[in-house]
């Protein structure tokens, strides 16, 4: 059965992240798998701790059926302080635990597609894992390819959803999912401004953010989405 991970800082989770995470889900039948960053290891958190993230990802997928997080990226960094957290090491650690057969696959937004030549060994990824890209209408994946991109995903594309579960990586899915107006930037933006912003996330999240007093610091609005 495939296995599907979607990775992000989450600063914080915010509808349109479940709606990318549900879409997901129902397209392909399979339980997503929502897996927080750790914190920067040089910088200070942008907006939210790790932990903090995380406790936000829980009360947003409660009650979710077939939405989960996963802490393993939070827990790698808690094993090896101050060291950096690439998506490859994830994938490796992954294939160690799963084997080398395990249909494997990663949830990421067109944005990240087109920024993957800037990946810590991007080209490796290919051969580690699937990738299921969240589409929009009119998004930049329309407008072309840069051409190294274009020439790693010239044979990898397919519109079968079956197929990811028939191989264990290698392999670029297109996800049509609802567009949505969110975006964890604006969002720590409103709230350190005082706008209107607990339409944009879960109502458990808004209650938390508000409890815990998050986001209200100026300079952490921007960064990570």
């Amino acid at each position: 059965m495939l296995r599907l991970f979607y990775g992000g800082t989450f600063d914080p989770i915010h509808n349109g992240h479940l709606a990318i995470a549900r879409a997901a889900r129902d397209a392909l039948c399979v339980t997503v798998r929502l897996m927080p960053a750790a914190d920067p290891p040089h910088r200070a958190p942008p907006g939210a701790s790790a932990a903090q993230r995380a406790h936000l990802l829980d009360l947003a997928v409660q009650g979710e059926e077939g939405l989960c997080v996963d802490r393993r990226e939070l827990r790698r960094a808690a094993r090896l302080p101050g060291s950096r957290s690439y998506t490859v090491d994830t994938l490796r650690e992954l294939r160690v635990e799963l084997g080398d057969a395990a249909p494997l696959a990663l949830l990421i937004g067109a944005d990240s597609l087109l920024g993957l030549p800037g990946w810590h060994e991007w080209r490796a990824l290919f051969g580690l894992a699937h990738f299921v890209v969240a589409d929009r209408p009119g998004n930049p994946l329309d407008a072309g390819l840069p051409p190294d991109l274009a020439d790693a995903l010239a044979s990898r594309w397919t519109s079968e959803a079956d197929a990811l579960g028939r191989a264990p990586a290698g392999l670029v899915y297109r996800l049509d999912h609802p567009l949505q107006p969110e975006s964890a930037t604006d969002i720590r933006r409103r709230i350190s401004t005082g706008e209107p912003w607990r339409h944009l996330v879960p109502a458990r999240v808004a209650t938390a953010i508000a409890d815990e007093r998050l986001y209200l610091d100026r300079a952490a609005t921007h960064g990570p989405l």
